[in-house]
């Protein structure tokens, strides 16, 4: 295989057939090599996936995905006797396991591909691994792991030069780390979401397949991980509705509503503490404010602690707005100015700058804790909070879920209905 083109692998991560049959066809349309039938569409609709995909598609190389951990010699014969050309183990798996396996794909005419995610030290594992026999090893990371922002191609290169066998990579990958993997040695390199995701499945595939083929990579806006230094833009990418659907219908703050319709916002908390109708801390934390910080104030009362000379003094430090779990006013020249601003009341009647209340503390807003450096992201649904140790990772699959509702809606579009797409029928409960 060392002299061959590199093969593009398809993982088809479903749980529902029909769905993956479906863009199955597309990405096979536009050239992919490899079929996997992944270990989710496994668990949901058993071998007779990989049988059904084995009569769709008679021409394709089938890898059942079975992430194999014991009686290697019985699963992989479940797999190659429903059609799998390439039957998956995990690297983690007993010697036995392995050597089990690797026997009776002899036997049944299957090769064995070692999936290395979770394996602490990939490069000695796959040396063991070549000895034992096995056909490939597959440089994998995991989508938990990815959120984080892992990135499999760290150690690809390295696992490469270890092994003389193909080296496969799985973890994220699409059209601007595909020519990479590639460069880096890997001769079968697995997509999923970039084509399982993408609008077109067709025409992903063809954009990856030429950046494969040429090893230029070709910039995408989605099917990509995010790290640190670009929360920011990650986040403007997502609705707050994306998000509370990333942190499990958690982080929205109760009641607080935005001043101007149509704007978004996104930063990092200066969290402030006052008292009733006491405006000094909420315009003391402007002063020591960084640009890009979002200011959040845990107010009581029915008395204004933010107007307009507020927000003119927040657009000359450039924070990027303001929520307040308690009154504002001045909302003409807010909305003049399009400084995004949310709050719980709107009042014409100011308080009084005493000076009561604390900066950079832990406070409560709408009903969620906020500490300073957490994350707010805030839009006409809302105000979400993201807790600033987990801000990476839930960016990552707040993104997840806007590219699925897309893929979802492109189905809409082509004449079924959000319930046969996601056969909600076949999921409910019994009784």
């Amino acid at each position: 295989m060392s002299s061959e083109k590199p093969v593009l692998q398809l993982a088809l991560d479903f749980i529902d057939l029909p769905r993956a049959l479906r863009v199955a066809e597309e990405a096979v349309a536009g050239g992919v090599d490899w079929i996997e039938v992944g270990t989710p569409l496994i668990k949901s609709e058993g071998l007779n996936a990989v049988r059904i995909f084995r009569k769709k598609f008679p021409d394709k190389t089938i890898v059942a995905d079975m992430k194999i951990m014991d009686v290697g010699s019985v699963e992989v014969q479940m797999a190659a006797e429903a059609g799998a050309d390439v039957v998956v183990i995990l690297g983690t798996a007993d010697d036995s396991t392995i050597q089990e396996g690797v026997e009776t794909g002899i036997r049944y005419g299957a090769k064995i591909m070692i999936d290395l995610i979770n394996v602490e030290n990939m490069i000695t594992r796959s040396t063991q691994l070549e000895r034992l026999g096995v056909d490939y090893v597959c440089v994998h990371v995991g989508i938990d792991q990815q959120m984080r922002g892992v990135n499999p191609l760290e150690v690809l290169a390295k696992v490469v030069e270890a092994v003389n066998i193909p080296v496969a990579v799985a973890g994220g990958i699409n059209s601007e780390s595909a020519a990479k993997a590639v460069e880096a040695g890997a001769k079968v390199v697995i997509v999923g979401g970039a084509i399982t995701k993408a609008e077109d499945p067709e025409k992903a595939t063809i954009t990856i397949k030429k950046t494969i083929y040429t090893r230029l990579s070709i910039t995408t806006r989605l099917h990509k991980k995010y790290y640190t230094e670009d929360l920011h833009n990650a986040y403007m990418k997502v609705s707050t509705p994306n998000i509370s659907d990333a942190l499990q219908r958690k982080g929205e703050m109760t009641g607080i509503r935005p001043l101007i319709e149509g704007v978004k916002v996104a930063g990092r908390a200066l969290t402030v503490r006052t008292y009733p109708g006491d405006w000094a801390k909420p315009v003391e934390a402007i002063d020591i404010a960084e640009p890009g910080d979002i200011i959040v104030i845990e107010a009581v009362g029915d008395k204004a602690v933010w107007g307009e000379l507020a927000t003119q003094s927040c657009m000359q430090k450039k924070v990027r707005g303001v929520v307040i779990d308690g009154a504002i006013r001045d909302v003409e020249a807010i909305k003049t100015l399009k400084f995004p601003a949310f709050a719980r009341h709107i009042t014409p009647t100011a308080g009084d700058p005493k000076g009561f209340g604390e900066i950079n503390i832990e406070i409560n807003c709408g009903g969620q804790k906020v500490k300073p450096g957490d994350w707010i992201i805030a839009d006409d649904n809302g105000v979400i909070v993201v807790p600033k140790e987990i801000a990476l990772d839930t960016a990552n699959r707040a993104l997840d879920v806007l590219e699925r509702e897309n893929r979802i809606r492109e189905e809409i579009k082509q004449g079924s209905t959000l319930s046969k797409v996601l056969q909600l029928k076949k999921w409910e409960k019994i009784g």
